[in-house]
């Protein structure tokens, strides 16, 4: 025979597993939301960054002027100039050897540091979020504070 008092406190048991799953899945969700953010922010300019890179290092000159908009917004860069920056007399003739050192998203483009065995100081491409064409960047990094997550797990782990 059931007792008065034998449900007392299901409904409250019931209750508060509820709110912690809802809370569980609410983090969670957040957190994987956040990582995927963080990971694919600059999806689209990587690829415009390797595939300059890449048809560099196959010697597909025009394809790659052609990633910087050329030569339909290049009055000041013209074919030559770019050879001369880029081609395989250039001291960046073997394209395979860039590193990208850092990413960092601007305002309206985002800056990749790219370092190279041979040269002194390390180079800076900037690619348009709007257009995916690349430029020089002014500075090898935005301006401003960077969270410098990456160099930080790396420290954990070397």
């Amino acid at each position: 025979m059931a007792g008065y008092l034998d449900a007392y406190g299901v409904a409250d048991q019931r209750r508060e597993r509820l709110v912690k799953r809802i809370a569980i899945g609410t983090v969670s969700l957040i957190a994987v939301a956040a990582i995927l953010y963080f990971s694919f922010r600059t999806h689209s300019e990587e690829r415009v960054v390797s595939q300059f890179l890449k048809d560099l290092e196959q010697g597909q000159y025009s394809d790659a002027y052609k990633l910087w908009g050329c030569p339909e917004n290049c009055k000041f860069y013209a074919q030559d100039k770019f050879l001369e920056d880029w081609g395989p007399k250039s001291p960046y003739a073997k394209a395979s050897d860039f590193k990208i050192e850092h990413v960092d998203v601007c305002d309206d483009g985002v800056v990749f540091d790219l370092s190279y065995p041979k040269a002194s100081d390390d180079v800076g491409l900037w690619v348009n979020r709007s257009t995916n064409f690349i430029s020089f960047s002014p500075e090898p990094r935005c301006p401003g504070r960077h969270l410098q997550l990456g160099a930080f797990f790396r420290s954990l782990f070397s």
